[in-house]
């Protein structure tokens, strides 16, 4: 199937972000949301990311422009999503507002558009229930900032047709992306693996063994990763991880993933990382760590 539409349901940060990549790609893209405010804050984003890359010589102004040109902001999903080959639901990590929302679009949409839910764990064969294409719903678990981040994790229900798996891929290569193809399962590949990290890390802490800022720092010199499993909360959201080591405890039982306490703590003083101002560190206005 040949894309050449693409919509973006959902324009919070994942959604906008994951507009600007597919647009740059020389796509067509619809953003749409409930909201002129959020449309707005979603257009500005989208601007000021591309203007920071013009100034920091990543792209030159006419890439810029081009890619801005690429890009249509609506509240209106039925507009949004009517001439889309290839619809990307970017909507907040609840099951049944996704459902709903899949249901929305396949109202909506042509008959061969492909549906691809942006989600970190909920099964896409559930999602899949809440259309009459089934075959044409796959998962897309894109990874923040997805400007930067190069990885899109291909989640495959039992019922997913192999062109649509394969029209998925081919457009994740244009766009520029690398990919990974997995069964539809709790936590994927991904999400499975960095909350078993995070679990541990977080009973190292509690045990008393270390600081959680000599934690983070072995994590980061020892295994070179780019941050270490606290900041990491911090920067998704101390409550989004806290949700997502909930699940995995629910299918793979408490004593491979146990959602700490300390995180529960937080969550319950409003410390909710990078976002609120304060998680495991204090952050300034900027967003960086005091």
């Amino acid at each position: 199937m040949e894309v050449k539409r693409v919509a973006i349901v959902g324009a919070g940060l994942m959604g906008t972000g994951i507009s600007q990549v597919v647009a740059a790609g020389g796509y067509a893209v619809s953003v749409i949301d409930i909201s002129d405010d959020i449309i707005e804050k979603s257009k500005r984003t989208v601007s000021g990311q591309l203007r920071r890359s013009v100034e920091k010589g990543r792209i030159d102004e006419a890439a810029a422009q081009a890619t801005l040109g690429k890009i249509t902001f609506t509240t209106e999903l039925e507009n949004g999503v009517r001439d889309a080959d290839y619809v990307i639901e970017a909507v907040p990590e609840i099951l049944d507002l996704k459902k709903k929302v899949l249901s929305q679009v396949d109202e909506a949409a042509k008959a061969s558009a492909i549906i691809a839910s942006n989600t970190s764990e909920l099964s896409i064969a559930s999602l899949a229930l809440a259309t009459r294409r089934a075959a044409q719903v796959i998962g897309t678990h894109w990874f923040f900032p997805p400007v930067v981040m190069r990885l899109i994790e291909v989640v495959v229900a039992p019922s997913t047709s192999l062109g649509t798996v394969e029209t998925t891929i081919d457009l994740c290569r244009r766009i520029g992306k690398e990919t990974v193809v997995c069964k539809d399962c709790a936590g994927f590949i991904t999400s499975r693996a960095i909350s078993a990290l995070i679990s541990e890390c977080m009973r190292i802490y509690e045990d008393g063994i270390a600081s959680f800022e000599d934690i983070d720092k072995a994590m980061r010199l020892g295994f070179n990763h780019p941050m270490g499993p606290f900041q990491l909360a911090d920067m998704s959201g101390v409550d989004v991880v806290y949700h997502s080591v909930s699940s995995l405890g629910e299918a793979y039982g408490q004593e491979r993933f146990r959602a700490s306490p300390l995180m529960a703590d937080l969550i319950r003083e409003g410390k909710l990382g990078q976002k609120t101002g304060k998680g495991f560190y204090d952050y300034g206005s900027e967003g960086q760590k005091k």
